[in-house]
Parts: C-alpha cells; sequence; structure tokens
C-alpha cells in the first residue's frame, strides 16, 4: 500500500472510531488496534527493502553481520513499543503506555551495550 492509502484509510478509520466513542467506546478501540494491524502488515512487506539496503551496506564497508542484526532488532523493539504505547493511550491508560515506553528504551539500550564497548575498545586501542 502506498502512503495515501494510509492516509485515507488511517482518517476513515479515526473518524469511524469517534462515532462509537460516545456510545460503545470499546467499539472504537477494537477499530484502532485493527487498523493499526493492518498498517503494520503493510509495513512488514517494506521492511524487506530496509533489510536488504542495510546488508548491502553493510558489504560496503565491511560490518559484521551481528550489528546490522542488532539494528534490525532495535527498530523492531522501537515500532512495537511506539504500537503498544499508542494503543494503551487511546485506551485511556497513559501509565501503562509510559511503563512500555521505558521498557522499550531501556531494551533497545541492553541491545546497545555490546556495540558501546566494542566502540569504546576499538578507541581505547587506537589511541594506545
Amino acid at each position: 500500500m502506498d502512503m495515501l492509502q494510509i492516509g485515507i484509510m488511517g482518517v476513515a478509520g479515526v473518524l469511524l472510531a469517534v462515532q462509537f466513542k460516545s456510545g460503545k467506546s470499546e467499539y472504537g478501540i477494537y477499530i484502532s488496534v485493527a487498523l493499526s494491524l493492518v498498517i503494520f502488515f503493510s509495513i512488514l512487506g517494506r521492511l524487506e527493502i530496509i533489510i536488504d539496503a542495510m546488508r548491502t551496506i553493510g558489504d560496503y564497508i565491511k560490518l559484521d553481520t551481528a550489528y546490522i542484526g542488532t539494528l534490525i532488532k532495535m527498530l523492531g523493539i522501537t515500532y512495537i513499543a511506539e504500537f503498544s504505547s499508542g494503543i494503551c493511550k487511546d485506551a485511556g491508560y497513559q501509565t501503562i503506555a509510559l511503563q512500555i515506553e521505558i521498557f522499550g528504551k531501556l531494551a533497545v539500550m541492553v541491545l546497545s551495550m555490546p556495540i558501546l564497548m566494542t566502540l569504546l575498545n576499538t578507541i581505547k586501542d587506537f589511541l594506545s
């Protein structure tokens, strides 16, 4: 799907969810989740292009494939955290949404520690 289709579908879904907000508010949340999943699965189709581009860049500059895998994991963690957080915010649970965001940030930080340590060791070896 292209951006115009996603945009139209998003606006239509929001307008439909707003209609249910006054009577059956849980239907609005269900519509929001369903629409978010449709958009998510359309993004998955384009993810292969990003992965191929990262592999090509890795081949050009001779990156270890573990680094590329880590970057893809970080991308997935941030997307899932934002997705889950957004749904919780729409449902009115801002505290849970904030906790999901914090957990996502910490998970990315944990994944980045080996890369940071390798970078620091490289700098240390370069300076000594």
